[in-house]
């Protein structure tokens, strides 16, 4: 049975993909697998769910880690995509339109296509590809922060998607009709011509060349 803490989302598109090996972002912190969701707006359902894990998260860190007190300001994982990062930086372009929400995970996460078969060729894992993603919501205490954290337990590719951050295929690459330049096979220099020799003597004949 699905805890009431986890979610598996409709069709998201995946951003800062680190699936295939550990990732930190700043000098001394932990390594972690991770993604950011870029889930759309139009699907209601997934945020009703998100919305629902995570005020069951909240009842869990107001018993386990909170004292039995609500806090009054919380971190919130979710973000509008058409407002400012915690940072107050804007978020990209591909974020118009969607909710953000980053997971992560401290051990390896298993990422399968369709069939639910492991993704073994790395180069198909790429931000800007499609997929379900599985993630469980919980309540976190650490130094004075208060908030809601998002793990990261398994990922679905469902659709390649036109890749994130400068990655571009090959076919973009290379498919523009080039057509090789023409190439000559260079030719010897001419073998100067050697005096013939009198077999008898050994010695060059007067006047005549061998081969002529």
């Amino acid at each position: 049975m699905t805890k009431p803490t986890t979610v598996t989302t409709g069709q998201v598109r995946l951003s800062y993909v680190h699936l295939t090996k550990p990732y930190a972002a700043n000098p001394g912190q932990e390594p972690k697998y991770s993604v950011t969701l870029l889930i759309p707006k139009s699907d209601v359902q997934t945020k009703q769910r998100i919305d629902a894990a995570i005020e069951a998260a909240i009842q869990e860190g107001v018993l386990s880690k909170w004292g039995g007190v609500r806090p009054p300001v919380l971190k919130i994982p979710v973000h509008d995509g058409d407002g400012v990062r915690p940072n107050g930086e804007s978020f990209g372009p591909e974020c118009k339109g969607h909710w953000v929400v980053t997971a992560s995970s401290k051990q390896p996460v298993e990422v399968v296509d369709l069939n639910l078969s492991p993704i073994l060729d790395q180069t198909q894992i790429y931000s800007g590809m499609y997929g379900r993603v599985s993630i469980t919501f919980f309540a976190f205490n650490t130094n004075g922060n208060r908030g809601i954290g998002c793990g990261l337990n398994a990922v679905q590719k469902v659709a390649d998607g036109e890749p994130l951050g400068g990655r571009i295929s090959a076919a973009q690459a290379f498919g523009d009709g080039f057509t090789p330049a023409t190439t000559t096979t260079p030719t010897a220099p001419p073998t100067a011509a050697k005096p013939a020799i009198d077999p008898i003597t050994g010695q060059p004949l007067s006047g005549g060349v061998m081969g002529l």
